[in-house]
């Protein structure tokens, strides 16, 4: 079964097979395809995703070039004899006929869901588990290797909100079950890369302070603040202020 990765540099799979599309065009296509599964994908939104609003006159035919190429690549180098069943002419676009779980876009979304319910469902040790696996599947920034035009960019700022959101919730898994001191390196990497999350110092704070760690929790508080009060000259939120009063009462 053909599988697909987007979660990184764009890899498509048949058996051991793996292959790597070539051409920055031809990339961004079969990205855009790979990214609606089983969906049309009209002709205005490729030209809006391959030039950006300065399409050339041969814009259409362009596109067919690429399918074409993109035919003979599946058929020839993954090894698909049926490519031309696969990539569908639609009459006002074109068409991937793949499922979502065949890629690991739709296998994260699955997870990500499931992790929220065993949440819901207070079973955080089940939640933790398939948030881990579900983060696993992330090899890099998705389509680290596509030239982005406007309609990717809005895939891949989706996706990268979907992961903030599998992270907060693999963490409030972590906090559930009581792994405060195994989560602290990995908030201190989440605050690094995140420098405006809020929710993310306040669990790197909690953590530290029922780590027995208070005086690196107020340190913590302080570097919020100071960032806070640099970017964007506000002072941190209520949480964060009855996180530090807490820290403060165990200490006195």
């Amino acid at each position: 079964m053909l599988t697909f990765s987007l979660l990184g540099v764009v890899q498509l799979s048949q058996g051991d097979e793996k292959w790597f599309p070539r051409g920055p065009k031809a990339r961004q296509l079969l990205s855009l395809l790979l990214m609606r599964p089983s969906q049309t994908v009209s002709l205005d939104t490729l030209v809006e995703e391959l030039w950006d609003g300065g399409p050339p006159r041969t814009a259409v035919q362009t596109i067919r070039t690429h399918v074409y190429r993109l035919r003979t690549m599946l058929g020839r180098e993954v090894g698909l004899p049926e490519a031309a069943d696969l990539l569908v002419t639609e009459p006002t676009g074109y068409l991937l006929r793949v499922s979502a779980d065949q890629g690991d876009v739709g296998r994260f979304r699955q997870l990500i869901g499931q992790g929220r319910a065993h949440l819901e469902q207070d079973d955080p040790a089940a939640a933790a588990g398939v948030l881990r696996e579900a983060l696993d599947l992330w090899r890099g920034s998705p389509l680290t290797d596509v030239p982005l035009g406007p309609v990717l960019a809005q895939h891949v700022a989706y996706l990268e909100e979907i992961r903030i959101r599998g992270l907060e919730l693999w963490i409030d898994a972590g906090m559930r079950l009581g792994r405060h001191r195994e989560l602290i390196a990995d908030l201190r990497e989440l605050v690094a890369a995140h420098a405006l999350n809020e929710w993310f110092h306040a669990r790197l704070i909690e953590a530290l302070h029922r780590s027995g760690r208070r005086g690196d929790a107020l340190h913590a508080v302080q570097s919020l603040r100071r960032v806070l009060h640099d970017e964007l000259g506000v002072e941190p939120s209520d949480e964060v202020r009855r996180l530090q009063l807490a820290v403060l009462a165990q200490a006195s």
